[in-house]
């Protein structure tokens, strides 16, 4: 019988798991996807990241049932018990980062109706290659269990942010020209803060992993 609930108990650790694993990838899809309907201008595109947040949002509730109650009744202690807490938070952490995915999707509409950019948005493209890297890093570091892998992603965080004050920077004389010229900038702006904001939840999806593996909790640390 103590094997048998032993094996139950192993079984729920990996379902929630991989069901995070599920959820993450459909967010890392969003990202790339919203980013390639804004530089594309494709507003076809931009609705097939919308219509996937409600799945998002139905495997976090459904993630975060399924660890409360392992954790109601099986009542993990030690390593068992922050694999479940850190599942959960990276949950949290993805349904965000796909949030802003459907935000960075609005903003392709309302550019969709405009001429491109005369630099076709490199910056942005690269911030979302860079976001998208990001996020799918961070779910296989969970995969591998390597903490080494989170402080890469960790890391990679600071290229992000770069690009983003690059962006911010040119916002001011970009919105000085014409009507079409300041709506484009401005939606790249909101872009833009959107994965910077992609790039904060994966690395915290690395943090959380740090928790798991060494118990340390290295939010917020210099």
């Amino acid at each position: 019988m103590s094997r048998h609930i032993s094996e139950q108990f192993g079984a729920e650790l990996e379902g929630a798991r991989l069901l995070m694993m599920e959820m993450g990838g459909l967010v890392e899809r969003q990202v790339e996807t919203s980013v390639r309907a804004f530089v594309s201008h494709d507003a076809a595109l931009a609705a097939q990241v919308r219509s996937q947040e409600d799945e998002v949002n139905r495997l976090e509730l459904v993630l975060d049932d399924q660890c409360v109650r392992t954790i109601a009744l099986r009542q993990p202690a030690a390593r068992d018990l922050r694999l479940l807490i850190s599942i959960m938070k990276a949950g949290t952490d993805l349904e965000r980062a796909g949030d802003e995915a459907a935000r960075i999707a609005k903003m392709a509409d309302q550019v969709s109706l405009l001429t491109p950019a005369a630099d076709g948005y490199s910056d942005l493209s690269r911030m979302g290659e860079l976001t998208t890297e990001m996020v799918r890093s961070a779910l296989d570091a969970f995969a591998r269990t390597s903490v080494e892998a989170a402080y890469q992603v960790m890391a990679a965080d600071s290229e992000v942010d770069s690009l983003f004050n690059k962006i911010e920077s040119f916002l001011p004389e970009l919105t000085q020209g014409a009507p079409d010229d300041s709506k484009r900038a401005i939606c790249t702006a909101w872009a833009a803060r959107s994965l910077e904001r992609i790039g904060d939840h994966a690395k915290n999806v690395g943090e959380h992993l740090v928790y798991l593996i060494e118990g340390t909790d290295v939010r917020h640390s210099a």
